[in-house]
């Protein structure tokens, strides 16, 4: 699985990440969240207001079971981290 992760400096969001499928096919808009000192992989979503005024929420992508999902998103997370390690997020603070 050849992974490419961005950085992204708001709020929770520490990345997305784009990955190549198959030759030529990508999957964008993983993101990479960091929540009381844990990663987690957040997968797209396509989000929809129904005739109600409901919000709903369809998953882009669907897995046989959840350890198949399970497995795909710590598979993410430890390509994250090795990306991380390479490359250190970098705080610049402006002195007023």
């Amino acid at each position: 699985m050849n992974i490419k992760f961005k950085d992204i400096n708001t709020g929770i969001v520490q990345a997305r990440a784009v990955i190549e499928i198959t030759e030529g096919i990508f999957l964008n808009e993983i993101t990479i969240l960091k929540k009381g000192g844990e990663i987690i992989v957040e997968l797209p979503q396509k989000s929809f207001r129904g005739k109600d005024g409901k919000m709903y929420y369809m998953n882009i992508i669907t897995f046989a079971n959840e350890d198949k999902e399970n497995f795909f998103k710590l598979e993410i997370k430890t390509e994250y981290n090795k990306w991380r390690g390479q490359n250190p997020k970098i705080l610049v603070y402006e002195n007023k």
